[in-house]
C-alpha cells in the first residue's frame, strides 16, 4: 500500500521526464519538507525505522521470501512460503526502508537495499515478467494457474506484487535518486502493455493496487500508457460471470464477484463491498486516476461509496471490515464488537483512500476520518516493541469457554505477513499528512510539533512551526515565519477536529450523548480571533509578518459516544472518547475481567497521564459495577474503580479481556441450564 503520492507531488519538478498537468486541486507536503519534534510520534517513527523494518527483512529472511527469489535467478526450486504474493511484503519493506534513508542516511542499509534490488533485477524474466513462484518453476500452487495470468482475476497476485513493486521502486528512486529499482520497474510495466489493453487480454485484477502503482509510475515518468492502464484494469471490472458454488454459506460474496469489487462495472457501484483491503485500494487508484483525467463518473461512484462505508459500516476506531470469513465488509450496520476483523491493511488502505478524497475536495471530513484511523485503528495494528503485531483489530476480547475470542496476542510475524511490511512502509509517510496546499492557500489538518517551510507564491516561501503535546492536551502553537522581511499575505486553514466541534463522526453512524458548549479558541498574537468555519478549517487570511503566532486551544472533554440505533451490537451501550484517542478497559487495570462491567452514564472522569505506563499514556478513571455471580446461583454487583487506556495501545501487557462499548445497565441475565 504507499501513501507516498503527496511526495511525488512535492518533487516531480526534480524528475527529468515530461511534466503531468492534471492533479488533485489539493497538494499534500511530503514528510521530506515536514521536520518532526513531536513526543508522540517522532518515537514511534524511529522504533520503525530501527526496529520494524530491520526485524521485518530479518523476518523475510527466516521464512524464506529472500530465498524465493534466489530461487528464482536459479530457476529452480518449490515456493519457501505459503503464498505467491509474498514476494510484496520484499517490495514494501524496501518501500519504508527508501523513505527512511531519507530522513536519517545509513549507508550498511543502502547497501542492503541495493543487494536486494541487484537480485530481484536478477530473477525477473528477459521480456519483464516477475513472479518469482512460476519462474522458479514451481506450477504446482493452486493459485498461479499453468501459465501466466490465468488466474489474476482471483488469486495469483501477479498484478498485485508488480503494483507493490511500482510504488517501492518510485519510493526508491525520489528518496535515492538511483535508478537502479525503477528501470525493473519500468521494464515489467512495458511487459504489461504487450500483455493488456484493449485488443488484447482484459482482466479485473484480483487484488487491487496495481492501479495505485500504475499511477506513480505514470507522475515519475510522464509515460501516459500507464495511466491509461491503470484505468483499464479499473474499467475491466463487472464485465465476469462468476460460476456458482453449492454449500457456500458466503454465497452472495463469492458468487458475484463482490469479494474482488467484480459484481458490476465501478460506475455503477454504490456501496462498500467484499473485501476491505482489496476495496480501498480500488478506491484510491480510481481517485488518481479520477484526478488526472477529470472523470466524472469515478468521482460520482466514490461519493456514493465513501457515504455507504462511512456511514454504515465503519468501527467507532476507523477499523473496516466485519466479515472474518472473506476479511471484508458486512451487511450495512452490521458492526458486531467481538467479531470485529478490522485489518490493519484495511486501516492503511482507508487512509490512502480519505487522504485522496481530502486532495480531490478540500473538505475536513476525510481528515477527520484519517485521524480517528491513524490514531487508533492503525497503530493499534503494531505493538510498543516494534516487532509484534496484530492482523485483526477487535472492539472487545471475551472469555468463552475458558478460552479468548478473537486475535489477542500480538504475534512477531504471520505466514501472511502483509500487515507488518504494510505498516513498514506507512510510518515513514506520517508527517506527509499534516499539511497540504492549493494555490497560495496553506492547509493544517494534522497536529504535532514539526516544522516545515513551503513555497506559498512564486520565489516566496514561509516556514511554519507548530508545538504541541497533542493527542493528550488540545494546545497547539502554529508559528508562521514567512522568508520575506516585508511579510507575505496568504490564507491559512486550521483544521478544527469534528470532535472539537462536537460532531463525532462526519456522518449519522456515531455522536456524542450529551453536547458540549465549550468550544475552541483561536487568538492571533494574543489578540482573540472571532473565524468562521468552512469546511470543518478555521481561515486566517492575513498579511503574516516573521514571528507571528497562533494559538489554538482545542477543549479535551471526555465523552461519552452513542451508536446510530441500528448498529444493533450496541445498543444501550457507549464508548469513551478523549480528543481523537478511542478508550479500552483491558483487563490488567481493571480486576482481570470486562465483560462483567456495566458503566453509569454521566459519570466525570479523571485524567492522568502515566509517563511510565505503555510508552506513555493518558489514561481515564471512573468507576463501574462490576457482577459476579457465586456460587454459579447467584448474581452480585459492587463498584469498583475503572480504569481506560487507549484502544491503541492493547494486548501489549499478556492477554485477556479488552471491550470499547459498555453496557450502561442490566438489562436481562441469561440463566443457563444443561
Amino acid at each position: 500500500m504507499k501513501r507516498f503520492l503527496s511526495l511525488v507531488f512535492c518533487l516531480i519538478s526534480l524528475v527529468s521526464f515530461s511534466q503531468v498537468q492534471k492533479d488533485y486541486p489539493y497538494r499534500g507536503v511530503p514528510f521530506t519538507q515536514v521536520k518532526l519534534s513531536d513526543n508522540f510520534w517522532l518515537p514511534k517513527l524511529e522504533i520503525n525505522r530501527t526496529v520494524t523494518i530491520p526485524w521485518s527483512f530479518q523476518k523475510s529472511k527466516e521464512t524464506g521470501r529472500i530465498k524465493n527469489f534466489e530461487q528464482a535467478v536459479a530457476h529452480t526450486g518449490k515456493l519457501c512460503t505459503t503464498y505467491p504474493f509474498d514476494d510484496s511484503d520484499i517490495y514494501k519493506i524496501i518501500e519504508g526502508a527508501a523513505y527512511s534513508l531519507h530522513v536519517k542516511y545509513d549507508a550498511k542499509l543502502d547497501t542492503y537495499i541495493d543487494s536486494l534490488i541487484t537480485l530481484i533485477g536478477k530473477a525477473q524474466e528477459p521480456d519483464g515478467y516477475l513472479y518469482t513462484t512460476r519462474t522458479m518453476g514451481d506450477t504446482t500452487h493452486p493459485w498461479i494457474g499453468k501459465v501466466r495470468y490465468e488466474k489474476e482475476h482471483e488469486l495469483s497476485h501477479e498484478l498485485y506484487n508488480m503494483g507493490h513493486f511500482y510504488e517501492a521502486a518510485t519510493a526508491h528512486y525520489l528518496a535515492t535518486k538511483k535508478r537502479n529499482m525503477l528501470d525493473i520497474a519500468i521494464k515489467n510495466a512495458d511487459h504489461l502493455l504487450t500483455v493488456f489493453g484493449p485488443g488484447k487480454k482484459a482482466v479485473a485484477p484480483g487484488h487491487q493496487v496495481i492501479e495505485i502503482g500504475l499511477g506513480k509510475l505514470y507522475r515519475v515518468t510522464g509515460n501516459q500508457k500507464y495511466l491509461d492502464l491503470s484505468k483499464f484494469f479499473i474499467d475491466c471490472r463487472g464485465q465476469r460471470k462468476y460460476e456458482k458454488k453449492t454449500g457456500d454459506k458466503d454465497a452472495t460474496v463469492w458468487q458475484t464477484g463482490a469479494y474482488w469489487q467484480d459484481n458490476i462495472p465501478v460506475t455503477q457501484q454504490t456501496e462498500a463491498l467484499g473485501h476491505s483491503v482489496r476495496a480501498g485500494y480500488l478506491y484510491a487508484g480510481m481517485a488518481d486516476v479520477a484526478s488526472m483525467t477529470n472523470n466524472l463518473e469515478y468521482l460520482t461512484a466514490l461519493n456514493k461509496i465513501w457515504d455507504n462505508a462511512f456511514s454504515k459500516k465503519t468501527y467507532i476506531t476507523g477499523g473496516l471490515g466485519q466479515a472474518g470469513n472473506w476479511e471484508g465488509f458486512g451487511p450495512d450496520y452490521e458492526l458486531s464488537n467481538h467479531s470485529a476483523y478490522c485489518e490493519t491493511c484495511a486501516a492503511i488502505s482507508s487512509v490512502y483512500w480519505n487522504h485522496r478524497m481530502f486532495m480531490m475536495y478540500g473538505d475536513s471530513k476525510y481528515i477527520d476520518i484519517l485521524e480517528r484511523t491513524l490514531y487508533n485503528g492503525l497503530i493499534s495494528g503494531i505493538g510498543l516493541d516494534g516487532k509484534t503485531f496484530n492482523y485483526e483489530n477487535p472492539m472487545e476480547y471475551n472469555m468463552q469457554k475458558g478460552k479468548l475470542s478473537g486475535e489477542n496476542k500480538r504475534s512477531p510475524w504471520f505466514g501472511c505477513s502483509c500487515c507488518p511490511t504494510n505498516i513498514c512502509r506507512f510510518m515513514p509517510s506520517i508527517p506527509s499528512y499534516v499539511y497540504a496546499q492549493k494555490d497560495n492557500q496553506v492547509y493544517v489538518n494534522l497536529f504535532m510539533s514539526n516544522t516545515t517551510t513551503l513555497e506559498v507564491l512564486p520565489k516566496e516561501s514561509v516556514t511554519i512551526s507548530q508545538n504541541t503535546e497533542y493527542p493528550w492536551h488540545g494546545m497547539v502553537v502554529i508559528s508562521v515565519d514567512p522568508a520575506n522581511k516585508n511579510g507575505l499575505k496568504f490564507p491559512l486553514h486550521v483544521r478544527i477536529p469534528g470532535w472539537a466541534r462536537d460532531e463525532a463522526f462526519p456522518t449519522d453512524l456515531y455522536s456524542y450523548k450529551n453536547k458540549s458548549s465549550d468550544k475552541p479558541s483561536i487568538n492571533v498574537n494574543g489578540q482573540i480571533l472571532e473565524y468562521s468555519i468552512e469546511n470543518g478549517y478555521a481561515i486566517i487570511d492575513r498579511a503574516w509578518k516573521k514571528g507571528d503566532k497562533v494559538m489554538m486551544n482545542l477543549p479535551m472533554k471526555v465523552k461519552q459516544v452513542v451508536a446510530n440505533e441500528k448498529v444493533k451490537d450496541n445498543i444501550g451501550k457507549i464508548a469513551i472518547e478523549r480528543g481523537p484517542i478511542v478508550y479500552c478497559a483491558e483487563f490488567v487495570d481493571n480486576n482481570g475481567l470486562t465483560s462483567n462491567l456495566v458503566v453509569p452514564e454521566n459519570q466525570n472522569f479523571a485524567t492522568e497521564f502515566q509517563s511510565n505506563l505503555l510508552n506513555g499514556v493518558m489514561t481515564l478513571r471512573g468507576t463501574a459495577n462490576a457482577l459476579s455471580i457465586e456460587n454459579n446461583a447467584s448474581v452480585s454487583t459492587k463498584t469498583q474503580l475503572l480504569v481506560l487506556i487507549p484502544y491503541y495501545a492493547r494486548s501489549n501487557r499478556g492477554q485477556g479481556e479488552m471491550r470499547i462499548w459498555f453496557p450502561t445497565r442490566i438489562k436481562n441475565l441469561e440463566i443457563m441450564t444443561e
